[in-house]
């Protein structure tokens, strides 16, 4: 099998004794390569690495442009790139390619090319003050990051977390998923070869409690800490930055809301709610999981909604014609399987779906659980949907607010006053409005409760990235 080893300081290494652990592909459900099992050591070897490269390398006393120049040379080769990142995802985690080809390999080059612009392009605050002073801000880079990713959209995620980062002058450590370690090897690589200094990005590969992730989240050489997953997790790594007053910026899980109005386009609606939760078999933090219907429409719309879902396509995810793959592993499938069979036992129904071959679990719609069962109220991390009748706009508003969780929700309606009023009333740090996974980078994004703490694109990356400094001087005004 392949050899996917780590990128410290601008080589590919092994672990000491040379460890290894297997990376499994999810539809053959077989090893397709090994990895470098990286532990504290490796982390602290990346890390010391990328303090001498932000201490004494170019990377942060580059000009805005120059750096900006590597970052979109390497945004062109990750485009020249594509079909060999989209394959590894794909082998890694059984994302169906036509996924990674067409959705998640533009958007990591897009990633590279808007930070680059976004750094050389933002103002600068100049503050005019009385008495013959002036003040402005300098957004003057953290240090080192440590980026940890998860295993849902690997190259996409990894390079929405590193490319504003580097983009502001600081050096990276990326610790990848164990699940999906492929691409971050290749991207680690590309940069190399785009022109980016060795130590500027570190990739380390290994597990998280008591390995390289836990030595990254409590290395005193670590600046910043950027981390997406689940709660539990980003609650271990608060605690664990807590020691050493590192920042973190943690994007976590999720159990969004999915509200459609009698009066919205039921046609637009079905095929956004198809897309909310089946995308990626349903492994999206995003994902529409609680649907609520006004009754009016409910049962029009669940027709609907059903014989959509049965027409997904279902199988092997390297053929460009899947539409939905299998679980990412074993472990994952247990779990999700483990929703899909209390479903009776909460008290609900499964009207369509269930479970597959392998590790299939096919898309599934659940009716009549109560708000207590655990599909109403867990993140499932799946392609499971409880869908809800209500009947007003306030009881849809409290329904879709009764959850500790809070990054993103989606409204259907084609009454301005509505979308707008209802917008405001969601506890959410995303809301579509007829749509759903439309981006803006300059746009904040985050969750608030155990969706996460902080946010991140545009500006508000700019602040989680860069030290801001207040510079204060008079001015002899004669």
């Amino acid at each position: 099998m392949d050899l996917i080893p780590h990128v410290i300081d601008g080589r590919e290494t092994e672990s000491r004794g040379a460890a290894r652990f297997d990376t499994v592909d999810p539809w053959t459900r077989k090893p397709w390569a090994e990895v470098a099992h990286g532990g504290a050591d490796e982390a602290g070897e990346a890390v010391a690495a990328a303090r001498r490269a932000f201490d004494t390398g170019p990377w942060p006393r580059m000009g805005f442009a120059e750096r900006g120049a590597v970052l979109h040379r390497l945004a062109d080769l990750i485009e020249e790139h594509a079909h060999e990142l989209a394959t590894a995802d794909t082998t890694d985690m059984g994302k169906p390619i036509a996924e990674s080809t067409g959705k998640d390999v533009p958007r990591s080059a897009a990633n590279f090319r808007f930070f680059a612009d976004h750094a050389r392009l933002a103002p600068a605050e100049a503050l005019p003050m009385d008495s013959g002073h002036h003040a402005y801000t300098r957004f003057e880079p953290a240090g080192v990051v440590a980026a940890i990713a998860p295993w849902n959209f690997p190259l996409m995620l990894e390079t929405w977390k590193i490319a504003p980062a580097l983009a502001w002058g600081n050096t990276v450590v990326l610790k990848p998923a164990e699940d999906t370690p492929a691409s971050a090897t290749i991207l680690a690589r590309l940069a190399l070869t785009a022109g980016m200094p060795p130590g500027v990005l570190n990739v380390v590969h290994g597990f998280g409690p008591g390995s390289a992730g836990e030595a990254l989240t409590t290395d005193p050489r670590v600046d910043r800490i950027t981390f997406t997953g689940e709660s539990g997790t980003g609650r271990a790594i608060a605690r664990a930055a807590a020691a050493n007053l590192t920042p973190v910026s943690l994007e976590l899980g999720g159990k969004g809301a999915n509200i459609v109005f009698a009066d919205a386009d039921l046609d637009a609606a079905v095929d956004w709610s198809i897309r909310a939760i089946f995308t990626n078999a349903g492994q999206v933090c995003l994902a529409g999981s609680r649907l609520y219907v006004q009754r009016e429409i409910h049962d029009a719309f669940l027709e609907r909604f059903r014989a959509a879902a049965e027409a997904l396509v279902i199988g092997d995810p390297k053929d460009p014609a899947t539409q939905l793959g299998p679980l990412a592993s074993l472990e994952h499938y247990t779990k999700v399987r483990s929703y899909v069979d209390g479903v009776p036992e909460d008290g609900g129904t499964i009207a369509t779906g269930g479970l597959g071959d392998g590790w299939v679990v096919r898309p599934t719609v659940v009716t009549g659980a109560p708000p207590s069962a655990r599909v109403s109220r867990e993140e499932i991390f799946g392609p499971v949907v409880v869908v809800t009748p209500f009947d007003t706009e306030a009881e849809a508003v409290a329904a879709a607010n009764a959850t500790p969780y809070g990054l993103n929700a989606m409204l259907f309606t084609e009454n301005l006053s509505r979308a707008h009023r209802v917008s405001a009333a969601l506890k959410a740090g995303t809301v579509w409005v007829n749509c759903f996974f439309i981006r803006d980078l300059r746009a904040p994004f985050g969750g608030v409760g155990d969706s996460g703490v902080g946010r991140e694109g545009g500006n508000f990356s700019r602040e989680f990235f860069t030290e801001p400094k207040a510079v204060v001087m008079a001015i002899d005004v004669g």
